[in-house]
């Protein structure tokens, strides 16, 4: 593996923005077009930054996909499928309200696969030191189904490739609300990939999985690694859990590469889940890895995108603040002395007329953004317990 070169990258066109199952769906990429937006209209990010994705190859999805799953997508992908694929999609899980078949499917979720593993091969063959692919962080398609508006696995296709291509050690982590599940269950028995998932607990919430015990097979077993909070998680909990069973991990594990998801609906106005943590979680975290790579791994940092489903409020904000961690642009030392700095204004006069909802203003949220929530030391006490049973098992 080479030596970095100093300029992260930003994977994006305006393509990606296809991704699209209908217009009622809350997987909306009107948040990849605001945040591009936000970053230029902020100034951190120019053309020079920005590298287009390409369409995965057929044998990239085979490392993570079934030939008939693949067969599948394509032939629901047509404008007006066949009636005898229509009836199988059901096996695929591709006729849910959540994961409903679209025109164009195949094409468009093979070049967000692609953009993941272009994102892998800058990084790994040196050409950055770390890369950004917001298109990306589909992690619950499965081997055989689609799941959780995730049509293929750009995550554990990128994670593959940087495996067969560089032989290297992979630190996948996974900070959207809902569980890492695909992105785990790829390499459940593999002891080359190590996963940690932070998210609310399953007992209520989609999938269901990432219980502590959940500590991978065979050679594997305990790469697998899983910190189910509580919901109504604040700030200084969900930071106390994140903080201490990442860095005993990556210790532990020493990758040459960390691969990190960043679904942002962890946040307490995302509608689809219950922890209710502030904009200041997505500071500290990708600052986090950011650390953490360059301790462990010579920098090598691969970051996707993923959930979030506040467009409007969270998402730009959020998506923004990991690219001004990740390139280290000179607003974050602004933020740092005024940690209520204004967002732009062109960026809220552009956009204000669009929302449904009075946008955020500040990159931070203010204090008083919300109550408190009156079980705040019982959850923090619980995810204390989740955390420390974790920590047990890591060592």
């Amino acid at each position: 593996m080479n030596k970095q070169a100093a300029s992260p990258v930003f994977i994006y066109d305006d393509e990606e923005i296809q991704y699209k199952f209908n217009e009622q769906h809350p997987f909306n990429q009107d948040r990849l077009v605001m945040t591009v937006d936000l970053l230029r209209k902020a100034g951190a990010l120019d053309d020079s930054m920005l590298r287009a994705p390409r369409p995965a190859a057929e044998r990239e999805l085979l490392r993570v996909h079934a030939p008939a799953y693949i067969e599948a997508v394509k032939a629901l992908s047509q404008d007006v499928p066949e009636e005898r694929w229509i009836k199988e999609a059901a096996r695929f899980g591709l006729d849910t309200d959540d994961t409903p078949f679209f025109p164009g499917m195949h094409d468009i979720t093979a070049k967000i696969v692609g953009g993941s593993i272009t994102a892998a091969d800058l990084v790994m063959s040196g050409q950055a030191p770390h890369a950004l692919h917001l298109g990306g962080g589909l992690h619950h398609a499965l081997q055989s189904k689609g799941a959780g508006f995730c049509v293929y696995n750009d995550a554990s296709a990128a994670i593959a490739h940087i495996k067969e291509t560089y032989g290297a050690k992979v630190l996948y982590v996974d900070t959207d609300v809902h569980h890492g599940d695909g992105v785990q269950w790829s390499f459940y028995a593999d002891p080359q990939v190590c996963t940690l998932s932070i998210h609310e607990t399953g007992k209520y919430l989609f999938p269901g999985t990432g219980a502590v015990n959940e500590r991978g097979e065979g050679d594997a077993f305990g790469t697998s690694i899983n910190v189910p909070v509580e919901p109504y998680t604040e700030d200084e909990s969900w930071l106390e859990c994140f903080g201490e069973v990442l860095t005993e991990t990556i210790a532990r594990f020493q990758p040459d590469v960390i691969v990190s998801q960043h679904g942002c609906d962890a946040h307490a106005f995302d509608p689809l889940a219950h922890v209710h943590c502030s904009m200041r979680v997505y500071k500290a975290m990708p600052e986090l890895i950011h650390s953490l790579a360059h301790t462990w791994c010579e920098g090598r940092w691969v970051a996707l995108g993923g959930g979030g489903y506040d467009i409007w409020r969270v998402v730009p904000r959020a998506w923004s603040l990991l690219w001004l961690v990740m390139s280290e642009q000179a607003v974050l030392s602004q933020l740092t002395a005024q940690p209520q700095l204004s967002l732009p204004q062109a960026w809220l006069d552009a956009w204000q007329s669009k929302s449904p909802v009075q946008l955020a203003d500040t990159w931070l949220d203010p204090a008083d953004a919300w109550t408190p929530i009156p079980r705040r030391q019982i959850i923090t006490e619980k995810n204390r317990q989740t955390k420390e049973l974790a920590m047990m098992y890591l060592k």
